[in-house]
């Protein structure tokens, strides 16, 4: 079990300290509800941790086939929700891949991003699609 630190600094923002590694992080309330905007927010951790999720699981099966995935970037648009309670509502990925389309590991490396913990931890009614572009 990974342990992790947070206190509350004051003015909306918060420190975390990750246990093993001894890195901290901010976080703010977003400028919509009525943080400073100055850091990533508790949700864009959130859409972050699926992103970047996305790649650690692909780049892990990409390197037990010997396959460079290096310069693979996602860009995920996080959207909340209009009504209360305040949540996330989608989640939507576009992984770019510099691969060609046709590259024989293709379905192997897009499963394996589909299988990414967080990915599967995220609540069923987010919407949560995910686009692959190969751009080899």
């Amino acid at each position: 079990m990974v342990t992790i630190n947070s206190s509350y600094n004051g003015g909306l923002r918060c420190t975390a300290t990750h246990g093993p590694s001894g890195v901290t992080l901010i976080t703010d309330a977003p400028v919509d509800n009525h943080g400073k905007g100055e850091s990533f927010s508790p949700t864009d951790l959130v859409a972050t941790a699926v992103a970047n999720c996305m790649m650690t699981v692909m780049a892990i099966a990409a390197e037990r086939h010997g396959i460079d995935v290096k310069g693979t970037t996602v860009t995920i648009g996080k959207e909340m929700s209009s009504d209360a309670p305040r949540r996330i509502v989608g989640l939507k990925s576009v992984v770019t891949i510099p691969l060609p389309a046709d590259h024989p590991q293709r379905a192997l490396l897009e499963a394996a991003a589909l299988s990414c913990p967080v990915k599967k931890s995220i609540a069923p009614e987010i919407d949560a699609s995910v686009e692959f572009r190969w751009l080899g």
